[in-house]
């Protein structure tokens, strides 16, 4: 929209200049007529006659061409005021836009720090854990769409949402606190709490 009321501010500039050059030739041609009319040099009454005639159709046509003048001033204000009324319209946008950008640097850059910390606090629960069962973890974590390990929560795996088997559940039930178990639904690692129904 922009463009386009600048382009049409451009066209009526170059249009009013063009018709203010034609009024300049009117008023130029109209002043050298009046001359030689003034000078006196010309004594026929027929070219006397001719002169005056073409000075009077030089005066209506130089109104005519100031009517126009005064029409595509009009216009070209118009147009001037539609660019300045999109521009700043733009500038509000964009002012909008960089207050955007800058909220989501700040974001990114929260959430870099978080995910540097998180990161870090991995790493050092990762080195308590045992290595085939970090390895596991992995492997399933890849396959799980990130998420290897799901809590047994009221007798449902968190994971798949699915409620465990009442025989899976005396099984996971009887195993020793530091046994590995698994959901047979999704095949993600089990955490058991105090919640979790056994």
């Amino acid at each position: 929209m922009l463009v386009a009321a600048q382009t049409e501010e451009s066209d009526t500039a170059r249009e009013q200049t063009k018709a203010e050059q034609d009024v300049d030739q009117v008023r130029q041609r109209a002043a050298r007529d009046q001359q030689r009319l003034d000078s006196g040099a010309i004594t026929s009454p027929k070219d006397l006659s001719n002169l005056q005639h073409e000075i009077a159709s030089l005066a209506k046509r130089q109104g005519d061409l100031e009517d126009i003048v005064l029409e595509v001033m009009e216009r070209r204000e118009a147009a001037q005021e539609r660019v300045n009324e999109l521009t700043e319209r733009v500038g509000s946008v964009q002012s909008k836009i960089d207050d955007a950008g800058r909220r989501r640097d700040a974001a990114f850059e929260e959430i870099d720090g978080e995910v540097a910390t998180v990161t870090k606090e991995r790493e050092v629960v990762a080195g308590t854990i045992p290595a085939d069962l970090l390895k596991l973890y992995d492997k399933l974590r890849a396959q799980q769409g990130g998420i290897g390990a799901a809590k047994l929560y009221a007798r449902t795996c968190q994971g798949c949402r699915q409620e465990l088997a009442i025989t899976e559940l005396n099984e996971i039930r009887s195993a020793a606190p530091d046994t590995v178990v698994r959901c047979e639904n999704c095949r993600r690692i089990l955490v058991r709490t105090a919640e979790s129904g056994l």
